[in-house]
This record gives C-alpha cells, sequence and structure tokens, in this order.
C-alpha cells in the first residue's frame, strides 16, 4: 500500500510539474487564443493608413465582434468593426469606393478600411482625445458633442463615469483595456 501510495505521489507531482511547464512555456500561445489578431495583415496596413496604431483597431475589433466577421447587432451594425450601414455608405462615399452595398460590411477588407477610416475621423474631430473618438464610435458623434456643449462629460479618462450612455462608457473602459492587452501581447508589430 505504501509503495502505491508513493507511486502516486509521484505521478501527481510529475503530472503538476510537466502541466507547469507547459502552461509557461506556451502561455504566450494560450495568452493569443484568448486575444485574437485575426486579419492582421488588413489591420497592420489600414491602421498606418489611417494613422493609428494596430493595436488599438485590434482593440476595438475584439470588444466590438470578437473577430467575427458576419457579426450582427440588434440595431443592425455590421462586421468586425461593427459599422452601421448608413456610416457605411457616407464612409464610403467619402473614400470614393464604387458599387459599395451594405452586404460589403461583412467582407474584413472593406470593414476595416471603413471603420479605421471612420475612427481616424472620429480622432480628428476631437482634436486626438482617443476617448472622445471611442466614445462617438460606439454612442455617436452628436451625442458626443451635445455632451461636450452641455458639460454632462469633458472628455477625460477620469470622468468616464458621466457619460450617459452605461453602453458607451463600458465601451471606452473594455477597448483601453483590451488596447493596452494587445500592445502586450503583440509587441513585435510596429505603431
Amino acid at each position: 500500500m505504501k509503495k502505491f501510495m508513493m507511486g502516486s505521489r509521484f505521478f501527481y507531482l510529475l503530472l503538476f510539474l510537466i502541466c507547469t511547464y507547459l502552461l509557461f512555456s506556451r502561455a504566450g500561445y494560450f495568452i493569443q487564443k484568448v486575444y485574437p489578431f485575426h486579419h492582421r495583415e488588413i489591420i497592420i496596413a489600414e491602421a498606418h493608413k489611417n494613422q493609428l496604431e494596430p493595436h488599438l483597431v485590434a482593440a476595438v475589433i475584439f470588444v466590438e465582434s470578437s473577430f467575427n466577421e458576419k457579426a450582427q447587432s440588434a440595431k443592425g451594425a455590421r462586421g468586425l468593426m461593427q459599422i452601421m450601414p448608413e456610416t457605411g455608405r457616407w464612409a464610403a462615399g467619402q473614400l470614393a469606393m464604387e458599387n459599395f452595398t451594405d452586404g460589403q460590411l461583412f467582407e474584413p477588407q472593406v470593414n476595416i478600411a471603413l471603420g479605421t477610416w471612420y475612427l481616424r475621423n472620429l480622432l480628428l474631430q476631437f482634436n486626438g482625445n482617443i476617448y472622445l473618438a471611442l466614445a462617438a464610435y460606439n454612442g455617436g458623434r452628436s451625442n458626443v458633442t451635445l455632451w461636450l456643449q452641455k458639460e454632462i462629460w469633458d472628455g477625460q479618462r477620469k470622468t468616464l463615469r458621466n457619460i450617459p450612455f452605461p453602453e458607451t462608457r463600458y465601451f471606452v473602459l473594455k477597448v483601453e483595456r483590451i488596447y493596452q492587452r494587445y500592445k502586450q501581447i503583440y509587441k513585435e508589430i510596429d505603431v
């Protein structure tokens, strides 16, 4: 009986050591499974074209659709970056995309091109303030402009609790958190 118990202890110790080794030696692999970076080439190219950090674009995609290119919200937002059809048509017009259709919002190349351009447009409108731009991306630029005019929210990180839409407040906080994770996990990507 003693031999059996010693053998089983040894077995469990060995199993523990193997699991610990695998966990630490493959930690990057597991982390990248939790925080994927699909469509990396498209994201990097479109981010650079629009003077954005690829990590930020990946974070927005992660929060908006979890990299599901066929995602569609109850309100009608479509694709990876969850673009509303009206916004997609407007952005496609600004980018002189000919023959654009709403269905193209499910195509990664088109969706990321429009989404990154739109995010850059918001950053320009809000003088580079990432919190205002992200809030506008989620809650609408007219709402954010109104909040600023009525001094409901000043666009600062420390006053995010003043954003009237809980969904938008949560979106901004979550994108910020995921953005930091992507920067840590995918350090090799040029910004």
